[in-house]
């Protein structure tokens, strides 16, 4: 095992990351409040600075998260993706949608299998320059969680409760407010409402059949109310849809530890572009195409189990240092001092200093494996299980 390697699998060293990414995301919070002032005088201009500085965050981050779906996901975000695990990212799509990414505004439709599938999607934002406007649709419990929550209430993000009754208003108006966004938007949506377990399948496909839906293999049913309202309330701002459909090689169900302690993936993503214009106006229609659309999502998982790929052309998009960089300036300007406090602790000789200090490592490990943890499948959200219990 070579030094780097080897680091990689060091519990201080996950810790100081952490440490870096918390510090820096509370300086970072600090200065979007600050801009706030910008918002009744020059609202583009305030949304273009969030997103730089949503940037900075999202491109090192390491943090409890979760988009759309339900419960809390443990995530460390795309420089850890990149230059830390050297996870590799392969789309199958045509070139005249690869020309096209990163100059629209689009709704990303994902599968939700895997428990960095959200990760590989803003993996492909950053190396298409639209990591900061990436937009997704949250839980609204997250608005009040620290860093995270704080920084997608600056970049508008759309907060909702889950219950259509109460939310609907709230999407809406959310939705409709992104309508002039200067930058390139990517908006993500997981139509399945949570991520995929067998319990959860099993349930599903009972409810596809009552409805007289086909089953499907490897998917949930979808959820078609927020496709509908956000296909409704961004056209004329939307250009198109993007469906993806992600597998890893050599049947890998990655995880997030394993991204942290280094290990490699090899991701495949199908992306098929959709003309918002061949989305029906309708709402009844507009769910219809939903769903054969994850009919047809299903098939292409199919035919990536026998062959191993996807259809069409195979584009691997070179990284960006960026993400590198500026997670060495932040680890620069904040782990010096760190160092420094350590080393007087410890050169005090204080015994109640040393404690106290080894006390608040012993916590905050307790933490981040707290973190790490319920980032696992199984310990994932309930939600989509209303109908599970109403059987019970």
């Amino acid at each position: 095992m070579g030094l780097l390697a080897y680091l990689k699998t060091q519990f201080i060293v996950h810790l100081l990351i952490g440490f870096v990414f918390v510090v820096s995301g509370l300086v970072i919070n600090s200065v979007q409040l600050c801009t706030l002032v910008l918002w009744p005088l020059n609202k583009q201009l305030y949304r273009r600075l969030n997103c730089r500085l949503a940037y900075s965050l999202w491109s090192r981050e390491y943090c409890p998260l979760r988009t759309l779906g339900g419960g809390v996901l443990g995530a460390e975000l795309v420089m850890l993706l990149e230059w830390w695990s050297c996870t590799e990212c392969t789309l199958f799509t045509d070139q005249a949608t690869v020309d096209r990414f990163g100059k629209e505004h689009v709704v990303i439709i994902l599968n939700h299998n895997f428990e960095i599938d959200f990760l590989c999607g803003w993996t492909m934002c950053e190396r298409f320059g639209v990591l900061g406007s990436s937009k997704v649709l949250a839980k609204r419990e997250l608005l009040y969680v620290p860093l995270i929550g704080w920084t997608w209430y600056f970049l508008e993000i759309v907060f909702c409760k889950r219950k259509w009754e109460e939310d609907r208003d709230t999407v809406i108006e959310g939705l409709k407010r992104l309508s002039d966004y200067p930058e390139s938007m990517w908006f993500l949506l997981y139509c399945e409402g949570t991520r995929f377990t067998e319990k959860k399948h099993r349930v599903s496909m009972e409810v596809a059949a009552s409805k007289g839906l086909p089953a499907l293999k490897y998917h949930l049913l979808p959820r078609t109310k927020g496709f509908t309202t956000a296909v409704k309330c961004l056209r004329g701002t939307v250009a198109a849809v993007y469906d993806v459909t992600l597998n890893f090689r050599g049947n890998k169900n990655p995880s997030l530890l394993g991204i942290l302690y280094g290990k490699k993936y090899e991701a495949d993503m199908c992306v098929r572009r959709f003309p918002l214009e061949e989305i029906p106006l309708d709402e009844k229609e507009a769910a219809q195409w939903l769903h054969k659309l994850y009919q047809e999502k299903d098939a292409l998982q199919e035919m990536y189990n026998q062959k191993g790929v996807f259809p069409g052309e195979q584009f691997k998009p070179a990284r960006r240092p960026w993400t590198l960089l500026n997670f060495l300036a932040w680890a620069t300007i904040l782990l010096s001092p760190l160092f420094s406090f350590v080393l007087g602790v410890f050169a005090s000789g204080s015994p109640l200093l040393i404690l106290m200090f080894l006390g608040f490592v012993g916590a905050a490990s307790f933490g981040v494996r707290r973190l790490i943890g319920v980032t696992e499948i199984e310990k994932g959200s309930s939600y989509g299980n209303q109908e599970f219990k109403k059987k019970e």
